[in-house]
């Protein structure tokens, strides 16, 4: 199974099933314990977690933050400094994938307004989440794993911050250094498919709805200047009682009911609004319903489109199926008309809300082409309910009160009955190779463990190791298992070593907590190549990354990595 896991012809969720059902059929695991995996505390809440983490990302709160910090271009170090410690936090608590997907797209678009490469700062901020996620419990399905196998071999779990003396440790020094060391040994690339992704972007006319309750009230367009372009969107106009208002539209007062006339990217038009406590338009000049089950869409309209020469007014199958029109974007130009007075061309690009299950038989019909799916709607309203049950959850468990497991559930369905995340949602925001792997391999590191395989392979390196001190053979665990990390995943790294550790040390007659740790910390950092943890390979398009540039970064962190953690584990956990 290593040898296919290393080979990776075959993806890791069909060789380790594959394993798994081998060794049933071999007699290696009984045949009432192939699924136990499945039922493992572990599983279960590494897919909590998940959801979870789905459901602050929709909620829009960190992103708010994120922008906020980056809204004027700083010095790389102060940059890293910043974002990459928003990461490192964000990863201790939720999946370190989706902290680093809501945080790269703030670092590009801070390095396109500084001038500067994002190779510079990304294989850095990718690194900050995993090291982030060396801090807690629910920071990496290794540290849940070892949790749970710590409860198996002696009837206690590590709890949600017993890895935060070791893991805080690590993650600080090693923040420190790719803040000011690190980003400078990353060899310069070329950044022109990040930059030119970005210019491409679509900027859209369109216009919001001011509430009664909207910052906006009472100010002029002149003051929201600095709101607009902190959000990336500008303010073009004003429309009150159903007309556009001249040139003096930028000094009168706005009042509630008016229309203001915006243009940015959808991300800049769904910011703006949050900022102003405006809303999208439904209907001519009334709020848009909304709702969690709802998601922007872009198209472009074709030539045979039956849009052509119409406006959004007089297209009544838009409000049929509850698809409001929000923005035009026309190569370019800045729209003068009212958006949905204006009449259609072909080539035009739109912007759509509205139901995503029903939005590709509303293009089918109207004869547009999908162009992009901008993820569904941030509810960005919601953000404080989010975070304030996550939080509750957590509080809840790390007092004793209720099991992790079934806070994190309660978090779940709150999320759902919130109107957070959409039911239909849910599955989708599992990654289901993970489970699939992680249910395969526990029935079988157990079986590993039972036949006495872990501690013939711990045997043999306490004798290699006797005559040398304790600490010499965790340094070695510590440097294998982060190797190992390198070209395997961390869940099954950590599934593989965590019986070993603790079997080599209780042939050392030492603290098994200690070797454990050593685990934990060598299955997460692993930094040498792009596939060694998903958020090195996901940043290596963006940065215009080559294989041989992970090493030259990730090596000095390594070895940085070991020369602190050795030290803090037999301070906090002394063999």
């Amino acid at each position: 199974m290593l040898v296919l896991l290393m080979w990776g012809r075959w993806r890791y969720d069909l060789v380790s099933f594959a394993a798994l059902i081998a060794s049933v059929v071999l007699g290696v695991v009984p045949a009432d314990r192939a699924f136990s995996g499945f039922a493992n505390d572990a599983t279960v809440i590494v897919v909590l977690v998940l959801v979870v983490s789905f459901g602050l990302t929709r909620s829009g709160a960190i992103e708010l933050v994120t922008r906020r910090l980056i809204s004027t271009p700083k010095s790389v170090p102060v940059h890293l400094g910043l974002l990459g410690g928003i990461a490192a936090v964000l990863s201790a608590f939720m999946n370190n994938v989706a902290a680093l997907a809501l945080t790269m797209p703030v670092d590009i678009q801070a390095a396109q307004k500084a001038g500067r490469s994002p190779s510079l700062t990304l294989m850095p901020l990718a690194a900050a989440t995993i090291l982030g996620g060396l801090v807690t419990l629910i920071g990496t399905p290794a540290n849940i794993l070892i949790a749970s196998y710590r409860e198996q071999a002696s009837g206690r779990a590590f709890a949600m911050f017993d890895y935060a003396p070791v893991g805080l440790t690590v993650a600080l020094v090693g923040l420190s250094f790719i803040a000011l060391i690190g980003w400078r040994i990353i060899p310069m690339r070329d950044h022109g498919n990040a930059m030119a992704e970005l210019a491409a972007m679509e900027n859209y006319v369109s216009e919001l709805v001011v509430k009664a309750k909207s910052k906006a009230v009472g100010r002029r367009i002149a003051d929201l200047d600095a709101v607009a372009e902190e959000n990336d969107a500008q303010i073009l106009g004003l429309v009150r009682k159903a007309r556009r208002l001249p040139g003096r539209a930028r000094t009168e007062e706005i009042v509630s009911g008016d229309l203001l006339v915006v243009e940015g990217s959808p991300e800049a038009l769904n910011s703006l609004a949050a900022a102003l406590g405006l809303s999208f338009q439904g209907k001519s000049g009334q709020k848009a319903h909304l709702d969690a089950s709802q998601g922007f869409i872009e198209a472009v309209v074709s030539r045979e489109s039956r849009l052509i020469g119409r406006s959004a007014n007089e297209v009544q199958m838009l409000r049929g199926y509850g698809v409001s029109l929000l923005g035009i974007s026309r190569r370019g130009k800045t729209l003068r008309e009212r958006v949905r007075r204006t009449a259609l061309q072909a080539g035009d690009v739109l912007l759509l809300l509205g139901a995503t299950d029903s939005m590709e038989e509303v293009l089918t019909r109207l004869d547009c082409l999908p162009l992009a799916h901008t993820p569904t709607l941030t509810r960005y309203d919601k953000a404080l309910l989010a975070i304030g049950l996550f939080a509750g959850a957590i509080a809840l468990s790390v007092s004793g009160l209720l099991p992790l497991t079934i806070g994190l559930s309660l978090v779940v369905i709150a999320f759902v009955l919130a109107d957070i995340v959409p039911i239909r949602e849910i599955y989708e925001a599992i990654e289901w190779p993970i489970i699939i792997l992680l249910g395969a391999l526990i029935p079988m590191g157990e079986a590993l463990e039972s036949s006495g395989g872990t501690m013939l392979i711990a045997n043999g390196i306490a004798q290699a190791t006797q005559s040398l001190p304790a600490w010499v053979a965790l340094t070695a665990m510590l440097v294998v298992t982060m190797l190992l990390s390198d070209i395997l995943n961390n869940a099954a790294t950590a599934v593989i070593a965590a019986p070993i550790a603790y079997g080599l040390a209780n042939a050392m007659g030492v603290n098994p907590d200690a070797f454990l740790m050593a685990v934990a910390i060598g299955a997460s950092c692993a930094f040498l190549t792009p596939i060694g943890h998903q958020n090195s390979l996901l940043i290596m398009g963006p940065g215009g990354y080559q294989f041989s540039d992970y090493w030259k970064f990730g090596l000095p962190l390594e070895l940085l990595t070991v020369a602190v953690a050795v030290p803090a584990i037999l301070i906090f956990w002394p063999l």
